[in-house]
């Protein structure tokens, strides 16, 4: 029996069982068994899809637009950059990957336009296992809904998921420590309302870990333990973007805001409406900071700041500046919110805030 018939029997087995708390463990196992099928065939079929669209990272951060044909990505891309993606009124116009930069804030945002996907994208429809891939190294997805139909939303977070992308989710806090004898011993700091610790054995000897320790710190479920024993799962966080709001009323926009359950951004690419918002939005999802560098003896840099993540020490800081450069760091003097006072002495894994001032001395 070769891995499609496999990962079919198991499908229709889980199909034809009732979810409840007998059929828990079981459940587990199964999806245990199908996602490690899955990435099996994934591994064998990989070689023949075709060509994955290369695309050099650049700037400070890179953005993938992510939506069905026609819903106003390539728009989109050009009033927020210096792009020019081709627009037209008819599905698949972009064939291609289309970047371009957004400058905002001191940053380079690199944008990515990213062809429409479609229902099964994610088993390879148009192309679709190139388009998501692109996503899986993104900072940031931005999803792309037409006003007229904002349950596109749940698809494009299925074909997401099912690339082993995880959208505004963080990895679970779970630490597998693998070896080579003495049997798996399961601990949990939490109590366990979504699996068993027999469960948890068992989706682990699924996946050949049957010696070593697996530390579980949060409530789980059977999936998120899946995903870390995967290894490969994408954390990605996300901004949905609602397209053509000018072709709907207020009271149209209060209703797609319930159906859709999350916080979404309305725009109107082809006017422009609300672009500068989808900026400043985008920009807050990325979680920046500047840092403005001043040297020991002249002003500081207010024109190019450095652009970090929040929560980056100043080593970040000195690795940004220059792999190297932390090497002969000792210190740094340090202006702005962080500190007390201007001009603070402190030590490399101070972790600075946003605008604050920096002279690393060496």
């Amino acid at each position: 029996m070769g891995l499609p018939e496999k990962i079919k029997q198991i499908e229709e087995e889980m199909k034809k069982t009732q979810i409840h708390k007998h059929t828990e463990h079981h459940i587990g196992l199964l999806k245990a068994k199908l996602a490690r099928l899955r990435a099996e065939l994934e591994a064998s079929t990989s070689k023949g899809g075709g060509p994955a669209f290369e695309i050099r990272k650049g700037g400070d951060a890179t953005v993938v637009l992510i939506g069905l044909p026609s819903v106003g990505k390539s728009t989109i891309l050009n009033r927020l950059t210096n792009a020019k993606s081709k627009v037209a009124a008819y599905a698949f116009t972009t064939l291609t990957v289309v970047p371009g930069i957004l400058r905002y804030n001191g940053a380079d945002i690199q944008i990515l336009d990213l062809p429409g996907i479609i229902s099964g994208a994610s088993s390879g429809k148009g192309r679709g296992r190139r388009v998501l891939s692109v996503a899986r190294n993104a900072d940031l997805a931005m999803l792309i809904l037409d006003v007229f139909q904002p349950g596109q939303l749940d698809l494009l977070k299925h074909e997401l998921n099912e690339m082993g992308i995880r959208v505004n989710q963080k990895p679970p806090d779970v630490v597998i420590t693998r070896s080579n004898k003495g049997g798996l011993a399961v601990t949990s700091s939490v109590k366990l309302t979504k699996l068993s610790l027999a469960t948890v054995k068992g989706i682990a000897d699924a996946y050949g870990v049957s010696n070593g320790s697996i530390l579980i710190r949060e409530d789980i479920n059977d999936d998120q333990l899946i995903d870390i024993l995967t290894g490969n799962r994408r954390y990605v966080p996300a901004l949905v973007v609602l397209n053509k709001v000018d072709l709907v009323n207020e009271q149209y926009l209060a209703a797609v805001k319930k159906q859709v359950g999350t916080s979404f951004v309305p725009v109107s690419a082809e006017k422009g409406l609300n672009m500068d918002v989808l900026a400043d939005r985008l920009w807050e999802t990325l979680n920046f900071i500047r840092i403005y560098l001043k040297r020991p003896d002249g002003e500081a840099d207010f024109e190019k700041p450095l652009i970090l993540p929040a929560g980056s020490s100043l080593r970040d800081v000195c690795k940004k500046i220059h792999p190297r450069f932390v090497e002969g760091a000792k210190y740094a003097f340090v202006t702005g919110s962080s500190v007390k006072f201007e001009g603070q002495r402190v030590s490399l894994d101070h972790v600075p805030a946003d605008k604050d001032v920096v002279t690393i001395m060496r």
